[in-house]
């Protein structure tokens, strides 16, 4: 069976550079380390406010960070996005400021655990009301146009199954649609929108044949898969990239975790979690990785307490330092300083 199910000509998927591959998975072992320490700091009463988790999701995420150029590209990522973050280039010390509230972190100790961004490296913070980061992506790739800067440079943001039925969506990629935006849209197809299942969301099959209606390029891949999602999402960056106009990527998986980790995800049928969508992808990409060769058993033990080190070191900075002063703080609700 392909790896890439498109409703257009089918993308040219290039061999997956061996290299990419190794970096992928040290992004996914990072993020699913570092998401199972702030699930305990959590549980430990450490964190005020809600823990949003990738389990399960960390190749699809991870292949679109690891896959977008750092250095000119945008992504605006959702709350199962730490794989997807971390491969684009943000610190692990950016979220365990964030969620222990340090006044050192991004946003200053001041808006939550998850409204993180860093705007002037083209990462915007992170939109509750799902959907808007559409728009918001597709709008900043218009400001590039007008400016003369769009040559080159790729959009690209994530949603989940749910977020396909709000009228955000549609209005974001519309628009980009009509104005041949690269725009790349990754929708996480993990089943359910917070507890409604798919039959109560949408009535077609797969969400892929809705990028037909909207005139844009659309691919389906396993998203337990790290070697598919790497090939399927490379390739639809690089369409983009080309002049391809938007991009919509659908990947069927399955969180492996509640909503929240105030959730304990009991509505999900045990026929489904026992299903492939229930596969782990990081067991699958660590497994891919040994077959091809292209890391031991041991190199990848390596990797993951290096990834422990990391993430306990950050925990430890962050729990030191002091967060925000109500009377030290400068507030202001716009700033001059734009996004480059």
């Amino acid at each position: 069976m392909s790896l890439l199910k498109s409703t257009s000509n089918e993308l040219p998927v290039k061999p997956i550079d061996g290299e990419l591959m190794r970096r992928t998975l040290r992004v996914m072992i990072l993020a699913r380390t570092l998401e199972s320490k702030l699930s305990s700091l959590y549980k430990a009463g450490k964190i005020v406010g809600g823990v949003y988790l990738g389990t399960g999701q960390e190749a699809f995420s991870a292949s679109l960070g690891c896959t977008l150029d750092q250095e000119k590209d945008i992504f605006a990522p959702l709350i199962r996005d730490q794989a997807g973050r971390t491969g684009f280039g943000e610190e692990i010390i950016d979220a365990t400021r964030t969620y222990l509230g340090s006044a050192e972190g991004p946003m200053k100790g001041r808006d939550g655990n998850i409204h993180r961004g860093r705007p002037d490296r083209r990462m915007p913070a992170m939109i509750s009301h799902l959907g808007a980061a559409v728009s918001l992506v597709a709008g900043m790739l218009i400001a590039r146009r007008m400016q003369g800067k769009l040559d080159g440079v790729v959009g690209a943001t994530c949603v989940g199954d749910g977020a396909t039925s709000t009228g955000a969506f549609h209005e974001g990629l519309n628009m980009a649609a009509v104005e041949k935006l690269p725009l790349v849209v990754l929708v996480a197809d993990n089943q359910f929108a917070y507890s409604t299942p798919r039959e109560r969301q949408f009535a077609c099959d797969s969400l892929v044949t809705r990028a037909a209606g909207y005139g844009v390029a659309g691919h389906e891949v396993d998203g337990t898969n790290l070697e598919a999602c790497l090939a399927t999402i490379q390739s639809a960056v690089r369409a983009a990239r080309e002049g391809g106009g938007p991009q919509l990527v659908v990947g069927r998986l399955l969180r492996l975790c509640g909503h929240g980790e105030h959730d304990d995800g009991s509505y999900v049928p045990s026929d489904l979690r026992e299903s492939e969508l229930g596969s782990d992808c990081l067991e699958i990409g660590i497994s891919q990785i040994v077959v091809r060769g292209l890391a031991s058993g041991e190199e990848i033990k390596q990797w993951q307490m290096e990834a422990a080190e990391e993430v306990q070191n950050a925990v430890a900075i962050s729990q030191k330092e002091a967060g925000p002063d109500p009377y030290q703080e400068d507030w202001q609700a716009v700033s001059e300083r734009g996004m480059s």
